[in-house]
């Protein structure tokens, strides 16, 4: 994998939604618990995310220039997940209006709509920045910048559609891989291909059932398993590799989980067997790609419910609030993920965090 990428009652967060709730909410009439410790490691990643906002509005690391679009993307998310909106008359809104207009300039897609180009961030960053522009549709902070949303996502998915189309092999048909016009693929860059359409399709924009469909086949055939004459996998507790073929890793099987579910497929063999493995599975922090899996394996365990989402919500928040920074910020610890900064790491960290929130879409059961 290829480095790149890449309601809250507490005191740092003073505007959100006066509609927004979260699992922890206490009962009407009864005052939330003050100190709630994950709120407050949210509050001081956001203050964190904010501090690094350039004079032009991207969100990076003072010298660490790299993946401008897709980490500011990501870093708009992260915002967003916890109920800040761009239109929010605060510090933390001012930097999302901010961060989203640098993320709109046209500088930064190309005619065809791909948006991983200038910023070398390449599908990644295209399928990031995608999923980011189909959740903020509607929450602009006024009609103009609204359309200029819709235009980028609509272009956007239609380079995402594309793409898919290209000539490719029984294997690799229906996924992506690094460049637009890739005649093979692998699940990384697929599955943020596909939490886009499925935004995308969400919001309302045009995304055939069948280019979903080609990428849930896709994903199916990473998960390891031989089949069976029904085509259903024998092996009820595996999950997904890198590559159809490749053997279960902590990442792909938890990217393969949410993404899977994320298209409607809750009750395939594929997400219960992923679901069983990633509870069996021993996550060290620091490990390969940590935090780019924890983002899908707590969205992923919280859309599986039940024991499996308070396992996961429970691993991920006492790991995570014990290896926070001084400074809000989280940094990966392996070789590739720990190049790829802070706001990087930082953003997922918050998105794994969030899963007690509901105000993205694509996050919701």
């Amino acid at each position: 994998m290829k480095t790149i990428l890449g309601a809250v009652l507490f005191a740092a967060l003073l505007a959100l939604p006066r509609t927004a709730a979260s699992d922890d909410a206490p009962p009407a009439g009864q005052e939330k618990p003050a100190g709630d410790k994950v709120d407050a490691a949210i509050g001081r990643a956001i203050d964190f995310l904010v501090s690094l906002q350039d004079k032009d509005g991207a969100i990076h690391e003072l010298n660490v220039n790299h993946n401008l679009t897709a980490m500011t993307s990501m870093a708009i998310m992260a915002m967003a997940a916890v109920g800040h909106q761009p239109a929010d008359d605060t510090k933390q809104g001012i930097a999302m209006k901010k961060a989203l207009s640098y993320v709109l300039r046209p500088d930064r897609q190309d005619i065809k709509g791909y948006l991983g180009a200038r910023d070398g961030s390449r599908m990644y960053g295209h399928g990031i920045t995608t999923l980011m522009l189909s959740e903020m549709l509607g929450m602009g902070v006024d009609a103009q910048m609204d359309q200029v949303i819709r235009d980028r996502c609509r272009l956007a998915v239609d380079m995402i559609k594309n793409s898919q189309m290209m000539q490719k092999d029984p294997r690799n048909k229906g996924g992506w891989r690094y460049a637009p016009e890739s005649t093979d693929s692998d699940l990384s860059v697929t599955v943020w291909q596909v939490m886009a359409l499925r935004s995308a399709r969400n919001a309302g924009l045009d995304v055939p059932k069948e280019l979903i469909d080609n990428a849930v086949d896709y994903i199916k055939r990473c998960y390891q398993s031989k089949r069976g004459a029904d085509g259903k996998p024998e092996n009820l507790k595996s999950a997904c590799g890198y590559e159809p073929g490749r053997q279960p890793e902590y990442a792909m099987a938890a990217a393969g989980l949410l993404s899977l579910q994320v298209c409607g497929a809750y009750d395939s063999p594929e997400v219960k067997g992923s679901a069983d493995w990633l509870k069996d599975k021993k996550v060290e922090y620091g490990g390969e790609w940590y935090f780019y899996g924890t983002y899908y394996f707590a969205q992923g365990m919280f859309q599986r419910g039940g024991e499996y989402a308070t396992y996961a919500r429970k691993l991920v928040e006492d790991t995570l609030l014990n290896k926070q920074g001084p400074d809000g910020s989280w940094q990966g610890q392996s070789g590739q993920e720990r190049g790829s900064g802070k706001v990087y790491a930082t953003s997922l960290a918050v998105l794994s965090l969030a899963v007690k929130f509901h105000f993205l879409p694509i996050y919701q059961r």
